[in-house]
């Protein structure tokens, strides 16, 4: 099975060119894994944040808790 045409290796590879499939895609490739990085990292950091505030609203809740203790 071939991918760039090429039957025969018996040549000289200087002239061939790039014999790797998707030749010519690396920009694009880089572009994507860009945005896919920078949009993980952003999902990552809200993921965070709100598992903060969840635990800060827990840590709240015992607050009130342990005054309404206190105070009987």
């Amino acid at each position: 099975m071939s991918t760039n045409g090429m039957t025969s290796w018996a040549v000289d590879l200087k002239d061939v060119g790039a014999i790797y499939p998707f030749q010519g895609s690396e920009v694009v490739l880089v572009i994507l894994g860009l945005i896919f990085w920078i949009g993980w990292h952003v999902w990552q950091m809200r993921q965070e944040a709100a598992e903060i505030e969840r635990e800060e609203n827990a840590d709240r809740q015992g607050d009130e808790a342990r005054k309404a203790i206190d105070r009987y």
